[in-house]
């Protein structure tokens, strides 16, 4: 086996997921991602856990439930990552195994290139820029999003809490994202508007660097135009062919991650410091009330945010110690 791929597994297993000796350990993975799935495996073998692999075929889109039989399989295990093509991350199966209490990773899309490189981040230094961040989220009423290509969106989220995504899951029932590095919240729902300008890269279809950005019109919490070049017409395809509350203003994220770079795969793209990211679609993993089989994350470069005036990040740049 790759000794970076395999150290890097170790690394997501035993340090971020805390796994231990005897714990139940089950490996969620396709037949696009195995060769990770099967690093992550032998890393939880290794530890002393009753690790179990499950291969499923690659799912049609992000936040499409997997098989009921791995569902019940990832509610009756203590520690559960899910390398896979699409997302488990927005997904009743994930939601009800950490009801259930396990411990999960999700790590849609992964690459060995991001999974080598990112799992090498300072996590203790990311958790704590990323629980400040949350912090301030939880406590603004709401955030104006602009950057110079055109975005300026106001996006209310007041009474909301803000969840910090911080790549150490230690405690029972709690959930993320590896690699990590991400301060998020939904927005108050049917309420914010503006305009934003997706130029980083769009779950789904991929690094929109040197094409044409994707231009999301916002009323009332609801996309009502897209518009831009080939790329927005697959977005607009993706979101008709689930149904109108595909639409909705799902997310507002806060990259943390000083390692991560964009490369395309939306897993590592929204952990990027110094670029937000918005969400069209399901909302329910965040407190919402939007159950659709579909969560796109847009990623906007370079953006200024305030909370309630006062900005946290100028142009790209975080203005917090």
């Amino acid at each position: 086996m790759d000794k970076e791929l395999y150290e890097s597994a170790v690394t997501a297993v035993k340090d971020c997921l805390k796994v231990k000796k005897d714990e139940s350990f089950l490996v969620v993975t396709d037949s696009e991602l195995k060769t990770i799935g099967q690093a992550l495996f032998e890393a939880g073998r290794s530890l002393g856990a009753e690790s179990v692999i499950m291969e499923i075929m690659p799912l049609s889109r992000n936040g499409e439930e997997p098989p009921e039989s791995v569902s019940r399989a990832m509610a009756a295990s203590e520690a559960v990552i899910i390398p896979t093509s699409k997302s488990l991350t927005h997904t009743t199966a994930r939601r009800e195994a950490c009801s259930a209490g396990a411990r999960v990773a999700t790590m849609p899309g992964i690459t060995k290139d991001t999974m080598v490189r990112c799992l090498k981040a300072d996590y203790y230094a990311i958790a704590d820029r990323t629980k400040k961040i949350t912090k301030m989220l939880t406590d603004a009423k709401s955030a104006h999003v602009t950057t110079e290509s055109g975005t300026d969106i106001i996006i209310p989220v007041d009474g909301i809490e803000g969840i910090a995504s911080t790549g150490l899951i230690h405690e029972k029932g709690g959930f993320g994202n590896l690699p990590s590095g991400e301060a998020y919240l939904m927005p108050v729902e049917n309420s914010s508007n503006g305009v934003f300008i997706v130029d980083g890269s769009m779950a789904g279809i991929g690094d929109l660097t040197g094409k044409t950005p994707i231009t999301i019109t916002v009323k009332d919490g609801f996309a009502v135009e897209i518009t831009g070049g080939p790329e927005a017409d697959l977005l607009k395809e993706k979101l008709e062919a689930v149904g109108p509350m595909a639409f909705n203003t799902a997310e507002l994220g806060i990259g943390t991650n000083d390692a991560a770079k964009i490369t395309g795969k939306i897993l590592e793209d929204e952990k990027v410091m110094g670029t937000i990211h918005i969400a069209l679609g399901n909302n329910m993993s965040m407190g919402g009330t939007v159950n659709v089989p579909i969560h796109l994350d847009g990623i906007v470069m370079k953006p200024t945010v305030e909370f309630d005036g006062k900005m946290i990040m100028e142009k790209g740049k975080l203005l917090i110690d």
